[in-house]
């Protein structure tokens, strides 16, 4: 059912969304999605490990959107008075983050008036884990500057080196300072549908909220993110406006089920319907055998990059997830010993050279980066569901093959 790494079940739900051509604020003009949407979300939680009956969410337009969620939610539950009065009625609040976080927390900073400068990011070990001491001296720290640590983003699943943060240490750390634990596991949340490597993201049930992005790992069609908190009633409180148009009281039916008002936005998208299309089709366990074939693949080519004389692993540990970390090592540099020239010349001629020919060939396109200390590595990353064994086989001869007279 997989070609070319489109789900065919998810493109049918795809294209039956668009022709039903609906939206998602009001139960009667989209009841059977709307139905649909609480189904899974209560799925959701319960993988999670809550309460279902405790439990709220929704699905929202990416990630980035997910984890603003999570800082609108907190700071409201701490100041409810932010929502009528505005953020001269707080005092200077902190967020906190690990340094290989994904951007949009600071980004949602920016957009809801707290401000880059208070969103502090926590050094991680060389793996990319967020180290909890640091965390704890910073939230103290915080406080002898007079200002008030609000929120702590935990990562499951780092956008470089698929990372999983401590979820339990900084759960501890978040219970005794009091503070909001948001776990972004937009990219490692489907991990938590694999028997095998669930216990990753230990921790995550003890979570105020989570973002979790089913169009990632579980390969559904983009966009479908949901965001997810274990108190019921917070986001209604939070995003709330009771306008009279639309969310009327006195309707006939049940209206919890106008889902609208939980919603920062008025017309939401139908993300729901294909996620629940593959879900009826693949059952979890489908998902469980797709999620731990990338796993494999991974495992496979991170022990071919250790066997191959030419590359070099960023870290030599097996990946957590399907990131793998690489450099490549022309015959030209092969002699050359560590140090500034040797990392210049990987900076800035092996990396981007490989790529630019990549994309001029058009048979493969992998990305680089540079990450802290590191110059310029190659990111492989497997999410899609028609790769092969053969295909890892193909790339790494390939950037042999554009590379060696490098």
């Amino acid at each position: 059912k997989d070609i070319h790494g489109l789900n065919i079940i998810g493109l049918a739900g795809e294209w039956l969304t668009a022709t039903a051509n609906t939206n998602m604020f009001t139960y009667e003009i989209a009841p059977v999605f709307i139905v649909m949407e609480e189904i899974l979300l209560k799925k959701m939680y319960e993988i999670i490990g809550w309460d279902e009956s405790e439990a709220d969410g929704i699905f929202s337009p990416g990630g980035s959107i997910s984890n603003l969620y999570s800082v609108l939610v907190a700071r409201y539950k701490r100041y409810p008075e932010i929502k009528t009065k505005g953020m001269a009625a707080l005092p200077d609040i902190v967020l906190f983050v690990s340094e290989h976080s994904h951007y949009s927390v600071k980004k949602a900073a920016a957009v809801l008036g707290i401000g880059m400068d208070n969103v502090i990011a926590i050094k991680c070990d060389e793996r990319g884990k967020m180290i909890p001491s640091e965390l704890e001296g910073n939230i103290l720290k915080v406080k002898r500057q007079g200002k008030v640590p609000l929120y702590v983003s935990a990562t499951a699943g780092t956008t470089v080196y698929g990372a999983f943060d401590p979820l339990t240490n900084i759960a501890d750390i978040c219970q005794k300072y009091n503070l909001w634990m948001h776990v972004d596991a937009a990219w490692g949340g489907g991990l938590l549908l694999s028997r095998r490597h669930a216990h990753k993201l230990s921790g995550i049930e003890r979570a105020n909220s989570v973002t979790w992005n089913p169009h990632k790992l579980m390969g559904v069609p983009l966009q479908c993110s949901a965001f997810l908190v274990h108190e019921k009633g917070l986001l209604q409180a939070c995003n709330q406006l009771c306008a009279g148009y639309l969310f009327q009281p006195d309707k006939q039916y049940d209206t919890a089920y106008d889902t609208g008002d939980k919603s920062i936005q008025c017309g939401r998208h139908v993300d729901v319907f294909k996620l629940w299309l593959m879900w009826r089709a693949k059952g979890t366990q489908g998902f469980e055998i797709l999620i731990n074939r990338f796993l494999e693949l991974t495992e496979y080519l991170y022990k071919q990059l250790k066997k191959r004389k030419h590359y070099e692993l960023v870290f030599d540990a097996e990946p957590e997830l399907t990131n793998v970390c690489f450099w490549y090592i022309p015959p030209s540099l092969q002699k050359i010993p560590r140090g500034s020239e040797r990392e210049r010349r990987l900076h800035q001629v092996i990396a981007p050279k490989i790529k630019a020919r990549m994309i001029e060939e058009g048979t493969t396109m992998v990305s680089y980066q540079p990450h802290g200390n590191n110059v310029n590595f190659f990111r492989m990353v497997f999410s899609n569901s028609a790769t092969k064994k053969s295909d890892i086989d193909f790339l790494l001869e390939e950037i042999e093959r554009l590379g060696k007279d490098l």
